[in-house]
């Protein structure tokens, strides 16, 4: 009689880190790579915050927002242009960047309720054949058993400079200055909140991408992958 495969038997790759460390766009090239499943943790508070807004629920109703979290439907995908994410079936990647999106997420990522709510839901994302996934806390409190765990980074100068070329291009008018001491707040709010701090596992490896372009960290990630066996 064959076993069915249990969740904790389906490999995981977490790769943390603070935002612009570069970790969603090695996250996605390694889950096309092995053609394993995707998920963007950073994510999924921008999504609580597009389905509240809506649905004309307030930013500062706790309660609200984690019975919302809770009943989410979400798909995490890969198209031609990189990750696409839906919500009961629709498509909202390109609404998740917006300013009133990232504001209203900041806001609905302080309460516990729907910190819980998306604890739950990152779990379930561990499907066969594989999952790798990125965030803040994914080798230390979502997925502690991963059988790899990146944790990535960079200066805050050079996260701002990376950040800044990518708004230019997209033609909004940006400061470099106000964008640097933004991530400065952000890693300092990050690394001292009470609930899942950012902080590398024990086992995580430090990849410092300062001066190292993704094609180079992609290429590290598959030697530890090589070296660690973690998939298979």
């Amino acid at each position: 009689m064959v076993q069915s495969q249990s969740a904790n038997d389906i490999p995981v790759i977490t790769i943390d880190g603070p935002g612009g460390s570069g970790k969603g766009t090695v996250a996605l090239r390694v889950a096309e790579h092995l053609g394993w499943h995707l998920l963007d943790s950073g994510a999924l508070y921008r999504l609580v915050a597009v389905a509240a807004m809506d649905r004309a629920i307030a930013a500062d109703d706790g309660p609200a927002l984690g019975r919302l979290a809770a009943g989410l439907d979400v798909d995490f995908g890969v198209g031609p242009d990189g990750m696409v994410v839906q919500i009961d079936g629709q498509d909202v990647t390109a609404r998740l960047r917006s300013e009133a999106v990232s504001a209203f997420s900041s806001q609905a990522a302080a309460f516990p309720e729907v910190r819980a709510a998306l604890v739950k839901l990152q779990r379930a994302c561990r499907k066969a054949p594989g999952l790798v996934a990125d965030g803040r806390d994914m080798g230390t409190v979502i997925f502690p058993d991963a059988r790899l765990k990146i944790f990535l980074t960079a200066s805050a100068e050079a996260r701002a400079e990376r950040r800044h070329k990518q708004l230019k291009e997209k033609g909004e008018s940006v400061n470099l200055s106000r964008l640097f001491q933004d991530i400065k707040k952000r890693d300092e709010r990050d690394q001292s909140r009470a609930v899942s701090p950012l902080v590398a596992a024990s086992d995580a490896h430090l990849i410092d991408s300062t001066e190292m372009s993704i094609d180079d960290v992609v290429q590290q990630v598959f030697e530890l992958l090589k070296e660690s066996n973690a998939a298979y």
